[in-house]
């Protein structure tokens, strides 16, 4: 290790410096962009101390900086089993045991997907009422925020009527944690915003929230289609993880197709390029508008401890946009306010369950 400890009233945030595409550079330089602008942060970075050392050198924050040295590192072929197994020894791990150990209130990770909520699982556990944990991401939207929260982007391909109703209580957490919202809307993502339309469990799902959003603190709009997404009739949107990554992954592509067919287009002729110059500053607006790295960043819900995964080809504005996030999630003790919500979801489930519990025909006098 290096560096002097944080004092104890500075946000500590545990980074995995190996897990990305292209190593340590970009996350040691994601860190100094993030550290520039945020004054009272200390950061716990693991991995092979050799190739971190310069790198945090170059950029001069070594004083800021404390690392913990890993002689392995989970590559994005490894298998979430072997990892299991095997990765005790590993940056993602010990990324991930600084959290549990409460030795920092966020993890950041570039690294494999199924590796890290793997691991975050084993070594974080579950949270009290929670089936499936889920991934919440951050989509750009018409709202004030900026932003929608959808849930799950991914963790689990399966999610019943109850995982849903769990969902919609995270989702409306980290919705007031995370984009300082008091009353969210929460939405159920169908083929339709038709009542009748959808698969069971679905119609089941939209009745378990609709009557437990009094009691959540949010306002339950209904179900809502993919073009609501990034509108402003909605604050979070939930789904199960297949529909939710195929979402987003075509939402990046749609994103970047747009920017590359811009760029292209305004460079095709002389005209174009100088419509372009008279176009720039809007440009520039729309670019960072729909630009994927400022919502790098997907939060494991549903765990013992706040974890963030981050794109593994983020670069450095992509890494500051995750640590970002993660100092306002740490700062918010969302955490622990998240693990007191989800804890009255089972109650939530449990009692809507009671309820739709046929009549047996038993006195109800008693």
């Amino acid at each position: 290790m290096s560096a002097a400890d944080p004092s104890a009233d500075t946000l500590v945030l545990s980074v995995d410096a190996m897990g990305g595409d292209q190593g340590p550079a970009p996350v040691v330089a994601g860190l100094a962009l993030f550290l520039a602008r945020d004054t009272d942060a200390h950061i716990l970075l693991h991995g092979i101390e050799d190739q971190i050392r310069p790198l945090l050198d170059k950029k001069r924050i070594t004083d800021r900086v404390t690392v913990v040295h890993a002689d392995d590192v989970v590559s994005m072929t490894d298998k979430p089993s072997h990892v299991m197994r095997h990765g005790k020894t590993t940056s993602m791990w010990s990324a991930v045991e600084a959290v549990r150990a409460k030795k920092a209130a966020v993890c950041v990770s570039c690294g494999n997907t199924g590796a890290l909520m793997a691991v975050s699982m084993i070594r974080l556990r579950k949270a009290e009422g929670v089936n499936r944990p889920a991934i919440a991401c951050l989509w750009p939207s018409r709202n004030g925020t900026g932003f929608n929260v959808m849930l799950d982007a991914g963790a689990d391909i399966r999610a019943d009527e109850e995982d849903l109703l769990t969902y919609a209580l995270m989702g409306a957490s980290y919705a007031r944690n995370g984009l300082g919202l008091t009353r969210p809307r929460v939405g159920l993502l169908n083929v339709g915003t038709e009542e009748h339309k959808g698969r069971a469990e679905l119609k089941v799902a939209g009745d378990m929230i609709a009557r437990t959003a009094p009691k959540g603190d949010f306002d339950y709009v209904g179900f809502v289609e993919g073009g609501d997404l990034p509108s402003a009739r909605v604050d979070v949107v939930v789904t199960d993880g297949f529909t939710g990554n195929i979402a987003l992954k075509t939402g990046e592509g749609t994103a970047n197709f747009i920017s590359d067919s811009l760029r292209s287009a305004f460079k095709a002729t002389p005209f174009s390029r100088i419509a372009a110059l008279l176009a720039a500053t809007s440009l520039r607006r729309l670019k960072k508008k729909i630009d994927p790295r400022r919502v790098n960043g997907g939060v494991f819900l549903g765990l013992n401890g706040t974890v963030i995964k981050s794109h593994g080809s983020a670069d450095a504005t992509g890494v500051k946009a995750a640590l970002d996030l993660a100092a306002r999630l740490g700062r918010s003790g969302f955490a622990d306010k998240l693990a007191a919500r989800v804890a009255s979801a089972a109650v939530h489930a449990q009692d809507d369950a009671t309820e739709d519990k046929p009549d047996t025909g038993a006195s109800k006098d008693t």
